[in-house]
């Protein structure tokens, strides 16, 4: 039997890397949408086109009751859950001072309340196994800081000390808890940056280079893996060294 892996947030970007590279790894594919979209559609599609199957929920993350409906219909629908990738997020950056109070709420909400509210869902079943695995998505900004990001950057140190403490309780279950923490990565966030600002980043960047999602789904897959049997509450950065 296929394992199972649940994707918030894999429409685009780096969560849909994610679950391709978990579908070509032979895992069933779970991922939610908040609206019927033309990604969602073409993201199914390129997964089914591996051999496993893709199964979609709607629901949005910041809903508790929202996650406990998707979580049920997962579980009715393969009977499990193998591996939690807490992928969704958004920004809304701005300097503090020019910050909306809803701004700040809206990307803790997503970001931080989001990855509680799916885990606490998810987790009862790990128990039951006694075994799961849990890849919290964080940033390296949730660990340097970064001016215009006060948001963001709470929201993804948040989920480094959640996804610390979390791997401390459900250890001896054999659930294993880290979170990845990616740099620059090429996205539609970055693809808007122009040709000038981006050199001025891969100068700050020992690779020189800014990522690629699949660089970020290398070390997730990496994670889910029997091959990471004995790593737990860490945080790997993806981000070519600038955090040396």
């Amino acid at each position: 039997m296929n394992k199972v892996a649940f994707i918030t947030g894999a429409t685009r970007g780096i969560g849909k890397q994610i679950a391709i590279t978990l579908a070509k790894n032979g895992c069933d594919i779970a991922i939610n949408y908040r609206t019927q979209n033309e990604e969602l559609e073409t993201t199914k599609k390129e997964i089914e086109e591996l051999n496993v199957k893709c199964f979609t929920v709607q629901g949005d993350v910041s809903s508790f009751e929202d996650c406990e409906k998707m979580i049920k219909e997962i579980i009715e629908e393969f009977g499990k859950i193998d591996i939690l990738v807490n992928n969704a997020g958004i920004t809304k950056d701005t300097l503090l001072m020019r910050m909306k109070p809803e701004d700040f709420e809206a990307v803790i909400d997503v970001n931080l309340v989001g990855t509680f509210n799916v885990t606490k869902n998810v987790i009862p079943y790990m128990l039951k196994q006694k075994n799961g695995r849990i890849i919290n998505i964080s940033s390296v900004v949730g660990i340097s800081g970064n001016a215009g990001q006060t948001n963001y950057s709470a929201s993804k140190a948040g989920i480094i000390g959640f996804t610390k403490s979390l791997a401390k309780e459900v250890a001896s279950r054999n659930i294993l808890v880290n979170a990845v923490a990616p740099g620059f990565i090429e996205t539609k966030m970055t693809e808007i940056l122009k040709d000038d600002v981006k050199e001025e980043i891969n100068k700050t960047i020992p690779l020189k280079r800014i990522g690629t999602p699949q660089d970020v789904a290398n070390v997730v897959k990496f994670l889910s893996s029997e091959d990471s049997s004995y790593i737990t509450g860490q945080i790997i950065k993806v981000d070519g060294g600038m955090l040396i």
